[in-house]
């Protein structure tokens, strides 16, 4: 069905003025498609982080935007890591972060990385099957393990069901096993889905993790630690609650099951951390329509699905759009990327609401594009490069 909501552009909902202006003139002579990266902005959010939970360990997840200037910043202002690779985990290394400070957070690894990973000092590892415990406790002997359990990601704008974690009955059996073959079943982790709007899926998951603790240590097996993956919010189209509330919720959460008695704490932030500090900046490259009497005009951009903004897929992530032109009247229309493939249409359901003169060459900027958009573009479709990023100081 189609989505009548018109999504009239609010600027100050996502920045300043002053700060568009600035990050406008910094973008000018620059070729599109790209993202400019606010780095300070970056900068501030761990802060915030920090500040607003910080008996955590905070452990940015590389893969919402590797870039090296972005990491290298996070290494010296102490943040650990979330790899998902080994090829992630040797560009870490080069960039100077040490291996305590990492963890392998991906379920799904070859036994041959896994004793790279340890041969390079990484001995923290996440698992959720009994296939990867016996392939840890073989090539990383002695490593300390963290056991993802299975959430169904409801109330999360890109969830994560399914793919990972287990049961916590199956949960439960691999911890066991892991002790016996020689492994530290070190904790419990979960992620209640990207760009999660219901905080109440953190209450459900914690609880979980107070009955994985109870049952463990009735067999003698101490779980020490609780990682609460990623899921807060950058600011999209659908609003959000604040950071702050997610963050006294989740305390009040981890309160209640635990009491006196609370775990370690490990956080995974990866799009709340650089999605607000990122604006794509795109020009238009054909407006059309498929009938004299259609509704909807269609605009195309030098930027699609396949050049970073593949999370429009089913209209799951709606970014904030603005048109860099002065206009008397208003239009909704349907927008595509520039590739000849029919997947490439970003919103058909979801009309946006543009300058009705919008016209090729106008320039288009795409707000919240910080997380996964360079690290999801494709290398060379239709010949198209790589989306660049630029970082900005401001």
């Amino acid at each position: 069905m189609e989505d009548a909501i018109s999504y009239a552009f609010d600027l100050e909902r996502y920045t300043t003025p002053e700060r568009f202006e600035k990050i406008k003139a910094f973008a000018a002579d620059k070729e599109t498609p790209f993202v400019v990266v606010d780095i300070d902005r970056i900068s501030e959010k761990y802060d915030e982080l920090r500040r607003l939970l910080p008996y955590s360990k905070v452990y940015y997840a590389v893969k919402a935007n590797p870039h090296d200037e972005i990491l290298k910043m996070l290494i010296g202002k102490g943040c650990r890591f979330d790899i998902a690779s080994v090829f992630e985990l040797d560009q870490m290394l080069r960039l100077g972060a040490r291996a305590d400070d990492m963890s392998y957070g991906n379920t799904i690894k070859k036994a041959r990385h896994i004793a790279y990973a340890y041969d390079r000092g990484i001995r923290l590892f996440a698992t959720d099957s009994e296939e990867d415990v016996r392939k840890l406790a073989e090539n990383a002997p002695g490593s300390r393990v963290f056991f993802r359990i299975l959430t169904d990601g409801s109330g999360a704008d890109w969830p994560l069901s399914r793919k990972f974690g287990a049961h916590p009955d199956t949960i439960y059996r691999l911890i066991l096993l892991a002790a016996e073959l020689g492994l530290d079943p070190y904790g419990i982790s979960f992620h209640v889905g990207s760009q999660q709007r219901d905080i109440g899926q953190w209450d459900h998951a914690i609880a979980t993790c107070r009955y994985l603790f109870d049952a463990a240590a009735q067999e003698g097996v101490r779980l020490r630690m609780i990682n609460l993956g990623g899921g807060f919010p950058a600011s999209y189209v659908a609003p959000t609650h604040d950071m702050e509330l997610y963050c006294r919720e989740i305390t009040r959460f981890l309160e209640e099951d635990f009491g006196d008695h609370a775990p370690e704490i490990l956080i995974e932030p990866g799009r709340s951390l650089v999605g607000d500090a990122g604006i794509m900046v795109s020009e238009v490259v054909l407006v059309s329509k498929k009938s004299e009497f259609n509704q909807y005009s269609w605009v195309y951009l030098d930027v699609g699905k396949f050049g970073g903004l593949i999370e429009t897929i089913d209209e799951s992530i709606k970014y904030p759009i603005f048109v860099d032109r002065e206009s008397a009247t208003t239009k909704q229309i349907i927008l595509a990327g520039p590739t000849c493939d029919s997947m490439d249409i970003l919103y058909e359901d979801t009309k946006y609401e543009v300058p009705g003169e919008i016209t090729e060459g106008d320039r288009v900027y795409i707000f919240t594009t910080g997380a996964y958009t360079t690290s999801y573009c494709s290398i060379n479709f239709n010949g198209f490069p790589p989306l660049k990023a630029h970082i900005y100081r401001g």
